[in-house]
């Protein structure tokens, strides 16, 4: 089509060019907002459909690295003294870092003397172990 005969070329100078009186074909109006505008209002089905994920978020996300995700209390050790070795000291050895927990907390009694391997260890729990006559490695942590 040649370029006189566009309806662009037509219309110069009749001010709304097609598009109505007040205002039509204008701004963004017409197109329900800029970017992401009215996906809680007018768009809110579309953007539901489209992007189901969008609304909310991650209800249990660790906000800090450092956060202990398994744990065991001392009153807990008795249940998991049938994962222990023997040392060659004739000591019993309970690797709690095997067993996957990260952290030795000080709630209960400590029934025995044993050495427990662990990355954390809480004052408490440390106090009641070397009182009882074991002792505890910490391994890869801090105390």
């Amino acid at each position: 089509m040649a370029t006189r005969l566009r309806k662009s070329r037509k219309q110069r100078g009749s001010r709304f060019c097609g598009w109505g009186q007040i205002g039509q074909h204008r701004a963004s109006g017409s197109r329900g907002g800029v970017g992401g505008a009215g996906k809680h209002k007018h768009f809110y089905i579309r953007t539901v459909i489209e992007e189901p994920d969008h609304f909310g978020h991650e209800q249990f996300h660790a906000l800090r690295k450092t956060d202990v995700s398994k744990w065991v209390n001392i009153k807990d050790l008795n249940q998991l003294m049938k994962y222990s070795k023997v040392s060659e000291e004739g000591k019993t050895v309970l690797d709690l870092d095997e067993l996957g927990y990260e952290k030795l907390l000080g709630t209960g009694r400590v029934d025995g003397s044993f050495t427990i391997k662990v990355k954390r260890i809480s004052q408490s729990a440390k106090e009641k172990i070397n009182q009882a006559g074991g002792e505890v490695l910490i391994s890869n942590g801090t105390t």
